[in-house]
Order: C-alpha cells, then sequence, then structure tokens
C-alpha cells in the first residue's frame, strides 16, 4: 500500500513543501511541491498564523501518512534559527493535531539519503531530486527541493528493516538501520 510523505523545510519567510507517494520499493512519485512565504514586514504572530493555517490546509488536500520535518540546527545566523524553530514548533503541533507520525531528519542525513553524501550543495540536492522523481526541471525555490529530499529521506530510512525476506534496502539503507539498531542496545 503506498504511503504519503509530507516533508517541510521550515521557515518563517519562506515555508518549503514536498509531498510524495513511496510505492512497491524505493519508487517515489510527486504529489505537490511549493513554497508558503509570509511577509517580514507583517506582525510575527499574522506570520506564524499564516503559515500555520496554510500548512494545515495542505494536509487536509494531501492527507499524508507522515509529516517529515528538518530537524532544527545551530546556525550563526539567530534570526534565521528562530524563524526556522517557530514553524518547526508549528509544523510539531499541526503533526499532533492531526494524528500524524512525524520524523525529524537533520540536514546532513538529508542530503546523505537524497545524494550519498552529507555535505552536497543546494544545488546538488535539488538535481537528485529532480533526477529521483524524474521531473522535467528542478523545483524552486531551494526550500522546495529541500522539502522534497526531506520526504524523500523519510521514504528510504522509513523502509522495513533488512532482516525482512522481501527487503529492497540498498547497503546504504541496511548500514543505517545497523547504526539505528547499535545505537538503540547502547545504555
Amino acid at each position: 500500500m503506498p504511503t504519503r510523505i509530507l516533508g517541510i523545510d521550515p521557515g518563517l519567510t519562506r515555508c518549503g513543501f514536498g509531498a510524495i507517494e513511496l510505492g512497491v520499493g524505493r519508487n517515489v512519485a510527486l504529489i505537490d511541491v511549493g513554497v508558503f512565504r509570509s511577509s517580514p514586514s507583517a506582525e510575527l504572530s499574522v506570520r506564524i498564523g499564516t503559515l500555520a493555517d496554510e500548512i494545515e490546509s495542505l494536509i487536509h488536500s494531501v492527507k499524508p501518512d507522515v509529516l517529515a520535518l528538518e530537524r532544527v540546527f545551530a546556525q550563526a545566523n539567530l534570526r534565521s534559527v528562530m524563524g526556522t524553530a517557530q514553524i518547526s514548533g508549528v509544523v510539531l503541533a499541526l503533526a499532533h493535531k492531526h494524528g500524524l507520525p512525524i520524523a525529524l531528519h537533520t540536514p546532513s542525513e538529508v542530503k546523505a539519503a537524497v545524494t550519498g553524501n552529507g555535505r552536497a550543495n543546494k544545488d546538488q540536492v535539488g538535481q537528485m531530486v529532480t533526477r529521483i522523481l524524474g521531473l522535467s526541471e528542478m523545483p524552486k525555490p531551494a526550500d522546495a527541493a529541500d522539502a522534497l529530499a526531506i520526504a524523500i529521506c523519510n521514504a528510504w530510512r522509513g523502509l522495513p528493516s533488512p532482516s525482512d525476506k522481501n527487503s529492497t534496502l540498498t547497503a546504504a539503507q541496511k548500514s543505517w538501520h545497523a547504526a539505528i539498531a547499535a545505537s538503540k542496545s547502547k545504555p
């Protein structure tokens, strides 16, 4: 049975979203992609409320089985981190409200899942997303491509464990599952 995954690249000015459907094996197909925007000149509560309404409307239309969200990470630009954290909180609250499981993925995890390199640049991520989904052009802006990459990462990281007899995991995915299992067994 196909699984719908809604990836969110959180941001206060530009919030990327990408919805995909995971079919048999590693096959993924595009459902929807885009960016929600809020005006930096608007009041913070209006910006957050507007984005929350748009994300909730998207949840209603896409009907995802899971939400995948980029994990907030520290960076030098405090203003950017705050906006990312605020919208991440909105997404977490909406996942709870709608009873959706949520998966958090680090930027390097997403890059590694999609390109094989945890330090890939935005253009490399966009090119691989385009290739993986068989698109005629790269989703723009980069926030949209990043959201699709987050959804793809979740699709591929959430595949059955390598011990499943019918598993179609790649060697890298098997290593990933082994590392997760090893980290869970440590005290």
